[in-house]
């Protein structure tokens, strides 16, 4: 273990999260196989290694500081891009059955060699919007935690996320700056699709001190079957 990794376990460690031998080793190669292939697809613009580990691993991982990953079996993670926050999360909690959507295909191959490479289990990568997505019986009302990271407006996301998570689940949001105006803006669609806003978490990430947010919606019906509306509404014209 190299400077970089021993950081990386003291800041988890101070949250009560150890990491094995082989956990450690996944991150590192799921390290690898960022860099390499982010030089033939543009999957992220931090590459260095104690940035990636911090930035992206890290910042991913401080969802399980506000979630009780004991209690989550099946997580669905929308609009993961290089994986983030599924990945790491699946990593340090083996149990969970991960679902990540993406509507790049170039981006759902990236993540089936990291799956392949990392020999994860319980992983299922779909390529698809989420608005198409979600009307799908299997996916629809039906996971314990869904999650996104700076995909778009809270508005856009509710009407993304939410369809998929099962009553008495949560969605989370996660977010840089503060997102006070967001949520405001987004308390129709919140109420529309049957959501309750539990919780908005702040936090700077270490070493760099960057902001964070995470806001923790609580799912507390079904999805009406009107929405989500058919795929591209939702970013025109949000429900506000």
């Amino acid at each position: 273990m190299d400077k970089v990794q021993e950081n990386f376990q003291n800041l988890l460690s101070e949250r009560q999260l150890q990491l094995s031998a082989e956990q450690l080793e996944q991150f590192e190669r799921y390290y690898q196989e960022l860099v390499t292939w982010n030089e033939k697809m543009n999957l992220t613009g931090i590459t260095e290694r104690e940035q990636v580990y911090i930035k992206h691993f890290y910042d991913s991982i401080t969802l399980s500081f506000y979630v009780d990953f004991n209690q989550i079996s099946t997580m669905a993670d929308i609009g993961s891009g290089a994986g983030f926050p599924g990945i790491p999360l699946k990593i340090c909690f083996p149990h969970l059955k991960l679902t990540i959507i993406d509507s790049l295909n170039k981006r759902i191959q990236f993540l089936q060699n990291v799956v392949d490479q990392l020999g994860l289990q319980d992983v299922q990568l779909l390529h698809g919007r989420a608005e198409d997505l979600a009307r799908k019986d299997q996916l629809r009302d039906s996971f314990d935690l869904v999650s996104a990271r700076a995909v778009a407006r809270l508005a856009v996301l509710n009407e993304f996320c939410l369809p998929f998570v099962s009553t008495g689940g949560i969605f989370a949001a996660m977010k840089g700056v503060h997102p006070e105006e967001e949520v405001k803006e987004a308390a129709r669609s919140m109420t529309e699709l049957k959501g309750k806003l539990s919780a908005t978490q702040h936090f700077s990430l270490p070493m760099e001190n960057s902001e964070r947010h995470i806001i923790l919606i609580n799912k507390i019906a079904s999805t009406p079957k009107k929405y989500p509306r058919k795929a591209g509404t939702p970013l025109k014209s949000p429900i506000i």
